[in-house]
């Protein structure tokens, strides 16, 4: 089957389940092969070597839509599915484009859009996708995995809040403005022993930054959405001016962490599992260990005592 992925997270579990797509977005960057996969979309804000607060400006002048999507180039690959998301319209195509470009196409395709909006979500649109390309088998092995995962990160939380309790915890996926972090980070928090009752219960929102001195999070996760791990750094020392930040107990204690937001919590696939794990090492570290790998999208900052990573 051919297939074109419109979006990052959908093209990283067509891969895990066996299948190469034909066309993918200009974002698509996972796994390394993505690279050889001709592009069917663009977009006209620049992110490189710009801060959240040059981004954000760059969004709100846009005139008209953000991402363009290409349809010679995907009427020319001939696809089978065309795969789009409805979760959010400043992190992909959006899927009404998507449904009316393909109705001008010589031979349409199918179109399968995705909309995750809790954990549980994202778990079922694997076999959703395994289903839609003939490779069900496959994606009810790799999610009965993931669960089974996640029942042991449950566990051992289980274990680590009944020592420690739950730290009130903040995620942050973009600091200017601040936006915390919704949809299934919310619920992942919850998973992972922390106190999720600073994040919103639907998408990610807006916060004043004295809403964020005021709940005064134990743990502050930061992970633009977008950034690698390096550039989240940058986008925390935008917040160290900040009014408050200096006693903010996250920030005294030494538990803030900059993460590889490109690459964990905003992309709705089978390595959100893998997100987990790294949230559930930021709220209560003593109850994970981090594979090599997985310690290269994490740092932790200031704290003199404990080397970051």
């Amino acid at each position: 089957m051919r297939v074109v992925s419109l979006l990052p997270s959908c093209t990283e579990v067509l891969f895990a389940l066996g299948v190469e797509p034909v066309g993918v977005s200009h974002s698509c960057d996972h796994p390394e092969a993505v690279a050889d996969i001709p592009t069917v979309t663009s977009t006209v804000v620049d992110h490189e070597d710009h801060t959240a607060g040059e981004i954000d400006a760059q969004m709100q002048s846009v005139d008209g839509a953000v991402y363009d999507l290409h349809l010679d180039q995907l009427a020319g690959l001939q696809p089978d599915l065309v795969v789009t998301q409805a979760t959010c319209d400043v992190c992909a195509v959006d899927a009404t484009q998507v449904h009316d470009a393909v109705t001008t196409m010589d031979t349409e395709p199918d179109v399968l859009t995705l909309d995750p909006h809790s954990f549980s979500d994202v778990i079922d649109d694997i076999q959703r996708v395994g289903d839609a390309i003939n490779e069900s088998e496959v994606a009810t092995t790799l999610t009965t995995e993931l669960q089974m995962t996640v029942e042991q990160i449950e566990t051992t939380t289980e274990t680590a809040v009944g020592s420690s309790g739950r730290p009130r915890t903040a995620v942050l996926d973009w600091t200017d403005p601040p936006l915390r972090a919704g949809h299934w980070v919310t619920e992942m928090i919850e998973q992972a022993g922390g106190d999720a009752s600073f994040q919103p219960a639907g998408a990610s929102e807006p916060v004043r930054w004295n809403q964020i001195t005021e709940y005064d999070p134990e743990v502050l996760v930061v992970a633009p959405c977008g950034f690698e791990r390096d550039r989240a750094k940058d986008a925390i020392n935008d917040l160290r001016d900040r009014e408050g930040w200096e006693e903010m107990t996250a920030v005294t204690d030494g538990r803030v962490y900059a993460v590889d937001g490109n690459a964990m919590f905003n992309r709705p696939s089978h390595r959100l599992v893998e997100s987990l794990k790294v949230l559930q090492w930021c709220i209560h570290p003593e109850s994970v260990t981090l594979s090599d790998g997985t310690r290269n999208y994490v740092s932790q900052l200031d704290q003199p005592h404990r080397q970051s990573i």
